[in-house]
């Protein structure tokens, strides 16, 4: 296979954005050089940017694919063929798939296991080629539940979990410390009735008095023996970061409040906040705004959360928020990577992955115009 050569382009190195071009081989960035020549045979970028793949840590859209509307169970490997095309033809070139694990399988508030099965599904799909970009597993342990040390049980360090995040719905904390943010959420889904909300509140309550911190020590301790990081998930306080330490947690997804954030950092805990949060302008839970914590220098890593094409816009805004575009495009691509132990990828550097972005901006907004994933175009 010849070289690939993508020429003229801006380069969005660490720390900096230049023009110059790349040279790939094997699958690997061979050489990296500057200026706006383009040699014979290359691809003219055109001045466009030329950042690193981008890396998703924790997206919804899987689930999404899976479950279309409510009730509604979609083949799934047809939901997992298209959740990976989409996320490939909006630059995204690793993901992390978040999938709950801990299920309610009695009562009103009852939902069943699926991530084993739908894991195992995902991993036989890329095992034959099927899929574009590159996937990890993101389980997501939920404490409050009946089912989690069964079903971390049938996981093992063959089934590539990146990461493992502590997740705490209990209706009175957390990103639901306002109950009716909750009730208007969940009735409005689930088309419950208000004796039926509050039933589902109790049950939840009393499930996270009997198992919480039981599974809490089952999450920390399945996730070592996968060889996975731990992430928490909607700290609040001071005291919450302060157990997310202990526990050895790298990763903070989602803080809810300002005072959550600065203590994430003072631990070493990077922060990671919702691209939706940034560019609605703020929570849709009332929890701290992302660009407030983008302000004070608390923000380090951007997840698309719920809306793949939400990650590199999110990340643009950033650039220009900072006037500094690198350090925006690090927020989705050295950070994540960085905040997972992934060394082979996230920056444009030689002998890194060639996973590779071609970005154009129209009217300000960010559009990918191609996507390469070790060298080979898949979007």
């Amino acid at each position: 296979m010849s070289d690939l050569v993508l020429a003229n382009a801006t380069l969005v190195l660490p720390g900096e954005t230049v023009m110059g071009s790349i040279r790939v081989q094997g699958g690997r960035i061979a050489d990296i050089a500057l200026g706006a020549g383009v040699p014979a045979g290359a691809i003219d970028c055109g001045g466009d940017m030329l950042c690193p793949g981008l890396i998703e840590l924790h997206t919804d859209n899987l689930e999404r694919h899976i479950q279309p509307r409510p009730g509604v169970d979609w083949p799934h490997a047809s939901a997992i063929v298209a959740h990976d095309a989409e996320l490939a033809s909006v630059g995204i070139t690793t993901v992390f798939d978040a999938m709950r694990v801990g299920s309610i399988p009695s009562g009103k508030s009852r939902y069943d296991p699926y991530a084993r099965q739908l894991a195992s599904e995902l991993l036989d799909l890329r095992a034959r080629a099927a899929l574009r970009i590159s996937h990890f597993l993101h389980l997501r342990a939920e404490v409050c539940s009946e089912t989690l040390t069964e079903e971390m049980a049938a996981f093992g360090p063959e089934d590539r979990v990146g990461i493992v995040s502590l997740m705490d719905h209990t209706p009175g904390q957390r990103q639901f410390r306002d109950v009716s943010k909750l009730k208007a959420y969940v009735m409005g889904k689930n088309n419950m009735t208000e004796a039926e909300f509050i039933e589902h509140v109790a049950t939840l309550q009393e499930l996270r008095a009997r198992h919480g911190d039981a599974h809490e020590r089952v999450a920390v301790a399945e996730a070592g023996r996968y060889g996975a990081i731990l992430a928490s998930h909607d700290d609040t306080t001071a005291d919450h970061v302060a157990t997310s330490a202990a526990h050895g947690i790298r990763l903070a997804e989602f803080p809810t409040t300002r005072e959550a954030a600065q203590a994430c950092h003072d631990h070493g805990i990077a922060v990671m906040m919702g691209a939706p949060n940034l560019i609605r302008g703020g929570s849709h839970s009332g929890n701290v705004a992302a660009r407030d914590l983008a302000e004070a220098d608390l923000l380090d890593i951007v997840s698309s959360d719920y809306v793949p094409a939400a990650l590199l816009m999110a990340a643009v805004m950033l650039g220009d928020l900072w006037g500094d575009m690198a350090r925006g495009i690090a927020t989705v691509t050295r950070a994540p990577a960085d905040a997972v132990g992934l060394a082979d990828r996230g920056r444009l550097e030689v002998g890194a992955r060639a996973d590779l972005i071609r970005v154009t901006r129209l009217e300000g907004a960010p559009v990918v115009r191609g996507t390469w994933v070790q060298g080979l175009r898949v979007g």
